[in-house]
């Protein structure tokens, strides 16, 4: 029988002041990575220190999470920006993340762009091309976490970073393997049974279906599930439990590239 190895992964430390995520706590102790929110979409400077020890508590592995500079629009609205400038918000948010990792003894593992960002970086080779360099610039041991089959991989190996494709339980996929808009109706997928089922597919037969039907291929290294969605709980909670049935392990993004690569 094949042994299936797969990170589980959250954005997290995604409240700012007075405004705190409820479940951040207990989705830390459900995944092998968590992402941290670096200040510019989410998170301040205590959130971010206390998400990493919240990481350390659990053996939860950490990753930054940066994104445009849109706190008023939690860095989900599209932005033009030059190569230059993307380079630089990568090195400024990632480096402050860095500074909370040395400060409480951890370790930073990965870093994945958030929303528009992300989006943006999967179609466009010169804004990937560009967070490569920022992260590079971080550190070289660093991980891209980017989307599977997306411009990020092909940035992420002309950069010599290594790279983990990273699909999304509580995401519809368009067909050229780019997500859905949020905007969009069924974009953001809420029954249980259909994101656990569509996981083991994309895990066990490299393979998810697009919302118009088309199958399409996708390398599995980490799985997203939202920590900021109503059900991100009951999610992690039922692919957990699914793993387990199926026989699949759940390690941290450097234990899982280990092990493929």
């Amino acid at each position: 029988m094949k042994q299936y190895i797969v990170d589980l992964n959250s954005d997290l430390g995604e409240g700012f002041g007075a405004y705190a995520m409820p479940c951040d706590e207990e989705i830390i102790g459900l995944v092998s990575s968590a992402n941290i929110a670096c200040g510019w979409h989410a998170g301040d400077p205590l959130i971010m220190g206390k998400s990493i020890k919240l990481c350390q508590s659990c053996q939860t592995a950490v990753g930054a999470h940066p994104s445009y500079p849109d706190l008023m629009g939690f860095g989900r609205r599209a932005m033009k920006v030059s190569p230059a400038e993307a380079e630089a918000y990568i090195v400024y948010q990632v480096g402050a993340l860095q500074g909370f990792c040395r400060q409480h003894g951890a370790k930073l593992q990965h870093v994945k762009p958030h929303g528009a960002l992300y989006n943006a970086a999967a179609k466009d080779l010169q804004l990937a091309r560009a967070i490569a360099r920022g992260i590079r610039a971080c550190g070289e041991e660093l991980i891209f976490l980017g989307l599977s089959g997306s411009c990020m991989e092909q940035a992420a190996s002309e950069a010599g970073l290594a790279f983990a494709g990273e699909v999304f339980a509580d995401r519809a996929y368009s067909d050229d393997g780019s997500l859905v808009p949020r905007g969009q109706a069924g974009a953001v997928i809420d029954d249980e049974d259909e994101a656990v089922s569509r996981t083991i597919k994309m895990i066990q037969e490299g393979r998810v279906v697009s919302q118009s039907g088309k199958e399409i291929s996708i390398v599995a290294d980490s799985v997203c599930v939202h920590g900021d969605t109503p059900k991100a709980m009951a999610f992690l909670k039922a692919l957990r439990s699914a793993f387990a049935r199926e026989g699949i392990e759940i390690a941290p993004l450097g234990r899982v590239l280990e092990v493929r690569r």
